[in-house]
């Protein structure tokens, strides 16, 4: 409390209403500020990757902003992807391609890449055969 001229106790309402609205405006900033994204750097992915229990390979060529990759699947014989993409889960990079070719109709991978080891781990799932299998690329 602040003492008046005359001696009367006065509240001290000025700074304690002027530090609230400084919080509230702090507060306020805070929450409107947008998120800024970090950008998702694909180009770890970037190379040729070899799936050792068979020869298999993926040749990642390039990948877009967006994840669209560019790449080729080889068994030994070279065959289009016919839907190839990468995405991020918070810190995890995944990929996923779909092969509609050469005996492969709706054959997927579905791989996270793990840069502890540098690989490419996950699914392959046989349409033909109606199987899924796990699988790893190493880079090649």
């Amino acid at each position: 409390m602040i003492v008046g001229a005359i001696g009367e106790p006065r509240p001290c309402r000025s700074g304690f209403l002027g530090l609230v609205m400084m919080m509230a405006l702090v507060a306020v900033a805070q929450c409107a500020a947008p998120a800024v994204a970090q950008p998702v750097n694909f180009d770890v992915l970037k190379g040729t990757w070899v799936r050792p229990d068979g020869g298999y390979t993926i040749a990642i060529k390039g990948i877009d902003a967006s994840g669209q990759i560019e790449a080729m699947y080889f068994n030994p014989k070279q065959l289009p992807f016919a839907k190839a993409f990468a995405s991020t889960e918070g810190a995890i990079v995944r990929v996923s391609f779909e092969l509609r070719a050469g005996g492969y109709d709706g054959s997927t991978y579905e791989l996270t890449y793990d840069p502890a080891t540098d690989r490419l781990n996950g699914i392959y799932y046989q349409a033909v055969v109606k199987q899924k299998f796990d699988v790893f690329f190493a880079r090649k």
